[in-house]
C-alpha cells in the first residue's frame, strides 16, 4: 500500500528496520510499462508484494514512533500503513486501542496474527483503505503516519492533512519520512525530494493557534545494508499537538 512516502517508487529493496510495509518496498521497472502488471501502489500490487515472503519486515516497531510516543498516556491511536503490524503490536502492548490499516489485505491478516501472538489482538481494529479513497471514521489521540510512501500518484499531503483532521484536542500527529539515502549508497535517491520537518508541517496547512510543535528534527537511524552490514540512513520527525 501507499505506506510509504509514496515517496514515489523508492529504490532500495534491501528491507529496513522499519516495520512499515509499503513505504520501502520495491516496484519493477516495468510496472508502469505492462499493462499485465498490477498498478504499483495499488491494492493487488502490495498483495503481490507481501506475497513474496512470509515476513518483509524486522518485526521490530519504528525507532521513531518509539521514541516519540512512549512517554504518552495511551488512548486511541490510527495506524495508517501498519504493514505486518509491528507499531500496532507495540502501540498495543502499551494499552492504546488502535484503528491499523493498510490498503493490502495479505498484510492485515499478516499483523492481525502477529497482534494474536503478542496477546493484544481484542485492542485492534483492522481496517484495510486505499487513502486515495477512503479513510477510516473517528478521533484519535495518537494518529501514526511512518514512512507513508508509496508509488505512482499516491496524494501523500492531502492525505497527511485528512490525518491531521483525525486527531482529537490534545491528541498528537506523528509524521515520520526518510530525509535521504542510506550511507553505503547516499546518491541512490538523489533524484527524490524527501520533505523537511519544516516542509511537512506547512503542506499540513494547520489552522493558526491551533496547534503545537512538539519536535520538528533529522534524526540518523542505525540500519543494515543488503549484506547486513552495519549502516545508517537520515529520518524526518514530526510531531504536532491539538490543542484547539
Amino acid at each position: 500500500m501507499p505506506k510509504h512516502d509514496h515517496a514515489h517508487a523508492h529504490a532500495h529493496a534491501h528491507a529496513h528496520a522499519h516495520a512499515h510495509a509499503h513505504a520501502h518496498a520495491h516496484a519493477p521497472q516495468n510496472a508502469h510499462d505492462n499493462e499485465s502488471e498490477p498498478v504499483a501502489g495499488g491494492a493487488e500490487f502490495w498483495d503481490g508484494r507481501y506475497s513474496e515472503s512470509t515476513r518483509i519486515w524486522s518485526g521490530n516497531p519504528n525507532a521513531l514512533l518509539v521514541r516519540e510516543a512512549e512517554g504518552l498516556a495511551p488512548g486511541r491511536a490510527l495506524d495508517l500503513g501498519c504493514g505486518e503490524g509491528a507499531d500496532t503490536v507495540w502501540l498495543a502492548r502499551r494499552g492504546w486501542r488502535v484503528t491499523a490499516t493498510d490498503i493490502s489485505k495479505v498484510a492485515l491478516g499478516r499483523a492481525a496474527e502477529h497482534a494474536a501472538d503478542a496477546g493484544v489482538g481484542e485492542l485492534v481494529d483492522w481496517q484495510q483503505h486505499d487513502f486515495s479513497q477512503s479513510f477510516p471514521e473517528g478521533e484519535f489521540d495518537l494518529v501514526s503516519a511512518c514512512f507513508l510512501h508509496s508509488y505512482g500518484d499516491f496524494p501523500r499531503e492531502r492525505i497527511l492533512r485528512r490525518a491531521a483532521s483525525a486527531v482529537a484536542p490534545g491528541g498528537i500527529l506523528l509524521v515520520v519520512g526518510h530525509a535521504g539515502g542510506p550511507s553505503w549508497n547516499p546518491e541512490a535517491l538523489a533524484d527524490i525530494h524527501f520533505p523537511t520537518p519544516e516542509e511537512v508541517l506547512a503542506q499540513l496547512e494547520l489552522p493558526e493557534g491551533s496547534w503545537e510543535v512538539l519536535t520538528a528534527a533529522e534524526h540518523v537511524q542505525a540500519m543494515t545494508d543488503p549484506e547486513g552490514r552495519p549502516g545508517t540512513r537520515p529520518d524526518n520527525a514530526l510531531k504536532v499537538r491539538r490543542v484547539a
